[in-house]
């Protein structure tokens, strides 16, 4: 309640009192939380661990992995088992979604607004209990999940459009309007599914084809904001920029030289930073690229060793994370921070 002052002289307070006011008020502000002048900043996030292990995974080998910022948890993939699991930072591992179409798992990706998880579906025969002749090295697929519940809501053929050939789905990128674009790694072809799941070949081009042709071709690749895609491929370490509005007019990022043979998993952090997963060699890159990626430098390196780092994600603004699957008959595997 607020009092008249008064009229009545009051006396200084002496110096001692002063001090020990003094000693109060900064006492009482090392308890206070901080505040800040911007009501709009966004909530401290709490650091992540630097590595999570997952033992006992039965042989799960996983290739792709994201982060899911609603449930706090990381999704991953199966390339010998099929189905797609949680891995919790105590490095709890839980089936999230399973399905007899699933023979193998490869790419992730979360769309989180949509609140869509979807998953590049293929067959090289190391699910032995799922694989058969009609689809090793010919199934591609895009199977999309509720990701709040695991149910399977589509399940669509890409390796169809080009009956012929050999396939690998790979990885998935997703552009503002919740287009899916999918890399094959064994035809030189970029698929595009539509919100109401229809498939089409996007990009068929021989500049994608792997050389030599039984290696892997195109594997990752991500949605730049300015209305392209980046995409590597792995037997040369090629990374291309392909406009979504005139794919046939994809040009190659100049890299200085820089080798990235092995190229596997990116994350665009920004418009200017890339980082490229280059499994073969045991690193991580960090890319940048100030002319909207004519060209690009690095800018930063990561070693793994040699875990066969497949992948990566975005935890927070500041945090990415690695996937280490070891190889397919380890009975773990580990998620690991990345640092430069």
């Amino acid at each position: 309640m607020l009092h008249a002052a008064s009229t009545t002289a009051r006396r200084p307070a002496p110096f001692s009192q002063f001090l020990r006011l003094a000693a109060l008020a900064a006492g009482l502000t090392t308890l206070l939380p901080a505040c800040s002048d911007d009501e709009n900043d966004e909530p401290v996030q709490p650091a992540g661990p630097a590595k999570i292990t997952v033992p006992k995974a039965a042989t799960l080998s996983p290739e792709g992995i994201q982060y899911d910022e609603a449930k706090k948890y990381f999704l991953v993939s199966s390339r010998t088992r099929g189905r797609i699991g949680t891995v919790k930072d105590d490095s709890t591992y839980t089936q999230f979604a399973d399905d007899s179409l699933l023979v193998s798992t490869i790419g992730l990706h979360l769309d989180a607004d949509r609140r869509r998880l979807l998953a590049a579906v293929s067959d090289n025969g190391t699910n032995t209990r799922r694989t058969k002749p009609a689809t090793q090295r010919k199934l591609a697929a895009l199977a999309i999940f509720n990701a709040d519940n695991g149910s399977l809501s589509r399940f669509v053929d890409l390796g169809g459009l080009r009956p012929a050939l050999a396939h690998f789905a790979n990885d998935i990128a997703i552009d503002k309007d919740g287009n899916a674009y999918i890399t094959d790694s064994l035809s030189p072809i970029i698929y595009k599914v539509d919100l109401q799941g229809t498939a089409t070949v996007f990009l068929e081009d021989s500049r994608l084809a792997a050389n030599p042709a039984t290696a892997f071709g195109l594997n990752g690749i991500v949605y730049h904001p300015d209305g392209y895609l980046l995409v590597a491929k792995s037997s040369d370490g090629t990374l291309y920029k392909v406009p979504l509005s005139n794919p046939t007019g994809l040009t190659t990022v100049a890299t200085g030289g820089q080798n990235l043979t092995g190229a596997d998993g990116l994350l665009l952090v920004d418009r200017q930073t890339l980082l490229l997963v280059a499994g073969s060699q045991g690193t991580v890159y960090r890319l940048g690229s100030t002319d909207a990626w004519a060209t690009t430098t690095v800018s930063g390196r990561f070693a793994t060793g040699a875990v066969s780092p497949t992948t990566i994600t975005r935890r927070s603004p500041a945090d990415a994370y690695v996937l280490y699957p070891y190889q397919t008959s380890a009975p773990r595997f580990a998620i690991v921070k990345v640092g430069f």
